[in-house]
């Protein structure tokens, strides 16, 4: 936490956490995004997975989780969705057939190449709310921070998927 993010009472200040302010980004760029792309272009998260299937191209399941940070169950079912609009292909893999491989089709490269647009534009506008020379500093930071998650990752410190717990039965 920074110096100033807890107030006299003990009470916690979001205007100064990073956590708080991160995710505030986080919704503005949403929004922006939201705003340029509009109701007939991919949703932020189709984007992003299009996006690293476009660099990953027939990827698994299990490794667009990693990639893109989309939990399990999300990515799923944006993948079975993403099928029946024809953007995405999906095989199985000759490694292991329970893992399906993912890829763009060519609907799916049209998608993408539209939507980049719009990703493009929210991207500027959203650093356009910082001075000029601060910009490159700030995205340098992000990546920073985003190289400290993966380097945590890699090392086996990441908390684990949630998963659904079972109930036992009792007798």
């Amino acid at each position: 936490m920074i110096k100033g993010s807890r107030k006299a009472q003990g009470g916690f200040d979001l205007s100064d956490a990073p956590s708080h302010l991160i995710r505030r980004c986080q919704q503005y760029y949403g929004d922006l995004y939201a705003r340029e792309a509009g109701a007939r272009e991919l949703t932020k998260q189709q984007f992003m997975l299009l996006a690293a299937l476009e660099q990953n191209d027939g990827a698994s399941q299990t490794a667009l989780v990693e990639i893109t940070g989309i939990d399990r169950s999300t990515l799923a079912e944006m993948v079975r969705r993403m099928l029946e609009k024809g953007l995405l292909t999906r095989e199985r893999t000759e490694e292991d057939q329970r893992a399906n491989a993912v890829a763009i089709s060519a609907s799916g490269r049209k998608a993408l190449r539209s939507a980049r647009n719009a990703a493009d534009r929210a991207e500027r506008q959203l650093l356009e709310a910082l001075p000029a020379p601060d910009r490159q500093k700030f995205v340098k930071a992000l990546r920073e921070i985003a190289q400290a998650a993966e380097t945590l990752a890699a090392n086996g410190h990441e908390r684990p998927a949630a998963r659904p717990t079972r109930r036992r039965r009792l007798s």
